[in-house]
């Protein structure tokens, strides 16, 4: 049995009539660029969020790239993040001239370690990029508080945790901005690239939206620096579509990670903690062990699917190392990078695929 870790086609079956009457109706109104679907898609998200605004872009990394510049990030600022992320987290940050500077992570949520932020906060710090990784909510209350007594802005990455809550309220909206990925293999993905941002403050999501179309509110005016990357009308109209199924999906996620952890008790691993008072949505299902490269090829042998989200943290990237002065190390971080493997995990896997994995696993460890 072969089991991929996302499968995409058989999720589109199950929704084939309703995305297909979508990119019909797109096409028969060669409405491509800034189409209504957009619009229409941004209200929807920002209402499943809870947020008053939402800002379709064209991707996740873009989302992040428009949130700092919109809030005036550039040369000389530095914004603290942690080291155990996709690179679009620091990547964009250093593109605009700023200094990514990172926190360890905490050994359980592989989120930033709150309790180590004011430390690294200098007179040059604008902002902090909390990740919530893996589709768990980071520590948000404490560093709220930091913030706000520091005047520092919140940009959430919750380009992994679309649906997920911290206290009963949705990622991305507990700061000043939060932003998200339509990647395909995303909890909500589009068929393509695509991104947003949220927040709850209207003259932020205004410079956003003009950061968007080049600093423009109105064509061929341009007020601002900025770029071209919209949401195309496409995007938006499969990802309209997909809005209305997420939640259930979601909850067959938690399901599936359920199964997982109730089934790998017991064996040399850790399995994903789940922090009191959030709702952890799982885009990924990610275990940990020393004996992770021997337990990959095991599973490559038994033909199951796996990826290691992240095989090594960016202050060891060869593009990255230069921002980090010289003996600083992470340790947390290096040592979750060489042991943490992610599991299939996708709405549509059948019972029979959870259990080949789940034995697949006791086997290896016997």
């Amino acid at each position: 049995m072969q089991i991929k870790m996302v499968d995409l086609h058989r999720q589109y079956l199950g929704i084939k009539n309703e995305i297909d009457a979508a990119i019909q109706s797109v096409l028969t109104s060669t409405d491509f660029i800034m189409g209504s679907a957009v619009r229409e898609f941004e209200a929807g998200l920002a209402s499943f969020l809870g947020a008053k605004h939402a800002v379709g872009c064209a991707s996740g990394t873009d989302a992040l790239q428009v949130a700092m510049m919109a809030l005036g990030i550039g040369r000389g600022d530095e914004v603290i993040t942690s080291p155990f992320t996709f690179v679009a987290t620091a990547e964009t940050v250093a593109l605009l001239g700023a200094t990514p500077v990172y926190v360890d992570i905490d050994p359980k949520t592989y989120n930033l370690d709150v309790s180590q932020i004011a430390a690294r906060i200098t007179t040059k710090t604008k902002a902090i990029i909390p990740v919530h990784l893996y589709g768990q909510p980071a520590d948000m209350a404490p560093l709220l508080a930091i913030t706000k007594d520091r005047g520092l802005k919140v940009i959430e990455d919750a380009a992994q945790a679309i649906g997920a809550r911290y206290q009963g309220i949705s990622v991305g909206t507990l700061g000043d901005i939060g932003c998200l990925s339509f990647f395909p293999s995303k909890n909500l993905g589009a068929y393509g690239d695509g991104g947003a941002m949220v927040t709850n403050d209207a003259a932020l999501a205004e410079r956003c939206r003009m950061v968007t179309v080049h600093g423009s509110r109105k064509r061929y005016q341009h007020e601002i620096l900025g770029v071209n990357s919209r949401l195309d009308t496409l995007q938006a109209a499969v990802l309209k579509v997909k809005l209305r199924h997420l939640e259930t999906w979601t909850e067959a996620r938690i399901g599936i990670a359920h199964r997982y952890n109730q089934a790998l008790k017991g064996l040399e691993l850790a399995t994903p903690y789940c922090a009191p008072g959030v709702r952890h949505v799982y885009n990924q299902y990610s275990i940990r062990t020393s004996r992770r490269d021997a337990l990959a090829e095991f599973l490559k042998s038994k033909g199951v699917g796996h990826a290691i989200h992240y095989p090594l943290p960016l202050n060891l990237q060869p593009a990255f190392r230069h921002y980090v002065p010289e003996g600083r190390r992470f340790p947390v971080a290096e040592a979750v990078s060489r042991e943490i493997i992610s599991l299939p995990i996708f709405p549509e896997m059948q019972d029979t695929e959870i259990d080949a994995v789940n034995s697949a696993i006791r086997g290896f460890f016997g």
